[in-house]
């Protein structure tokens, strides 16, 4: 559970849900930057019920990802959630049938080692530091985003538009 503590990753994180998150379960897949779900997950914070709160930043979490009054609805009941509710609240990112739940989120992976780690970082951590940015102004011109200044001045900045030019597959550096 250590993943819902952490700020600072810079690396894409894939949930893969298969069957029930709740509680703890559920804070963990929200700390994620993807949920992939099968179609029989179940998602709850049900803390409430039992005379607790979710304490590991699911009440911070869900509200900043759906609509408050969704989040308050599930949060304040316990509220089981379907991986295709969750789909259409938008704190699911998929869901696929229960068999091919990993072949899925492997896909996703696959996708995502396409791009240029460069820019995955430097998307992540814009995204991420400019959510608490109120203004859309101060968010862009922001040059609190050293991945996307490092990003700027890599090899991987010339290498994509080349490859895109020539029509070939990128070969990235990384750096």
């Amino acid at each position: 559970g250590g993943l819902t503590n952490r700020f600072d990753l810079a690396k894409p994180v894939i949930a893969a849900v298969i069957g029930i998150a709740m509680g703890g379960g559920f804070e963990i897949a929200l700390a994620c930057d993807i949920i992939i779900a099968s179609d029989r997950a179940v998602f709850a914070l049900p803390e409430p019920r039992v005379g607790l709160a979710a304490g590991a930043g699911g009440l911070q979490r869900l509200p900043r990802m759906i609509p408050l009054k969704h989040a308050m609805g599930m949060m304040l009941t316990g509220r089981r959630v379907s991986a295709e509710e969750g789909c259409r609240l938008g704190f699911v990112t998929a869901v696929v049938p229960h068999d091919q739940l990993m072949a899925e989120a492997r896909r996703w992976a696959n996708e995502i080692l396409e791009c240029s780690p460069m820019s995955i970082r430097a998307t992540k951590q814009v995204v991420m530091r400019s959510l608490d940015v109120p203004a859309l102004e101060t968010a862009m011109h922001n040059l609190g985003y050293p991945a996307y200044v490092d990003m700027t001045r890599s090899a991987d900045t010339i290498e994509g538009p080349l490859a895109f030019a020539e029509k070939r597959k990128p070969a990235w550096k990384g750096r």
